[in-house]
């Protein structure tokens, strides 16, 4: 869906899964400030929000997903993923109960996929699903941020700021009180610095929560089964995830920033060294200059000096080898 925002001032439309929203609006630098300083907001309405309804809604998502949810909170934050028979990371969902109704947000372009397995699990649980993305928007507002949710907003409140789920029709009245927008490259170097991982960027088709750090946040170990069990405990008591998330600390005397995808190799290979992993997603961030986050194969050494693509890059241990 494309943002009314996008005729603000300045915007500059996304490209690629975030389509739909502004990129940033004429200072990236100056956004990403703003959001670490707990002022102005990111469109984020492009994002899919699904809803579940019904007594048994908690119960029923309780065994579908890997986080434990049987019992919460209205108004708690959490994680969760949908994953394969084989433990592969399938959907992430961002999730808030209000006591009816659970919410959730997902990457763009998945909440068809999402929805119709939702619906394929259904049996004769009391739930009813919907998609409700062309009724509501989602914005982020950043960790400290004074600005007032609208009464109409369901409000999902992190260690990283509050998601609020608007109804889309507000978003242009919402966006005139509350601060200067900040574009979703100002949300993603900030997203890097946290080390927090992406479904589509950090994942791939055979990724597993365990290398992404994803255990505890929205994996839930002493839960019942779901599908995809079996591997994450069978990793979790081994303790070998094949692969493990790093952040990188790039050469600033690069122009180049290396995209996603590009191969990450020992420094001291040389340029025809073996690949030993891939960058995920790459930021100019304004204190700590050009990061990214990389998968690399767990048994790299954490002191290994690294090269992706072509720019020499220092490793910082966001999962334990």
């Amino acid at each position: 869906m494309k943002s009314p925002l996008l005729s603000l001032p300045g915007a500059v439309p996304a490209e690629g899964v975030d389509e739909g929203v502004a990129a940033h609006y004429g200072d990236l630098f100056r956004e990403q400030r703003a959001l670490a300083e707990g002022t102005g907001f990111v469109d984020l309405s492009h994002r899919g929000v699904v809803a579940v309804t019904g007594d048994d809604r908690l119960s029923w998502l309780h065994l579908l997903l890997t986080q434990h949810v049987s019992d919460l909170p209205p108004g708690r934050a959490t994680e969760a993923l949908v994953l394969s028979a084989n433990g592969h990371i399938e959907h992430a969902l961002y999730l808030v109960d209000d006591g009816t109704t659970t919410w959730a947000h997902v990457e763009p372009g998945t909440r068809e996929t999402l929805i119709a397995y939702l619906e394929s699990m259904k049996f004769f649980y009391r739930v009813e699903v919907a998609d409700r993305t062309a009724d509501l928007a989602v914005v982020h507002l950043p960790a400290g941020s004074i600005t007032a949710a609208p009464a109409s907003a369901v409000v999902r409140e992190t260690p990283y700021g509050r998601d609020l789920f608007l109804p889309r029709d507000g978003l242009e009245a919402f966006a005139a009180q509350a601060g200067p927008p900040a574009g979703i490259l100002a949300h993603e170097a900030l997203r890097v610095e946290q080390h927090r991982p992406r479904l589509g960027f950090e994942t791939d088709h055979r990724t597993i929560p365990h290398e992404l750090g994803w255990i505890g946040t929205a994996v839930h170990l002493q839960k019942g089964c779901y599908r995809g069990q079996e591997t994450v405990a069978r990793v979790h008591n081994l303790g070998r995830p094949p692969r493990r998330l790093v952040f990188l600390h790039l050469d600033g005397s690069e122009v180049h920033l290396p995209p996603a995808g590009s191969p990450v190799r020992l420094a001291d290979d040389g340029p025809d060294g073996r690949r030993i992993g891939f960058v995920t997603t790459s930021a100019r961030h304004h204190e700590l200059g050009p990061v990214a986050l990389a998968l690399i194969k767990r048994n790299v050494p954490v002191d290994a000096r690294l090269v992706a693509e072509e720019t020499a890059a220092a490793q910082e241990t966001v999962v334990e080898p």
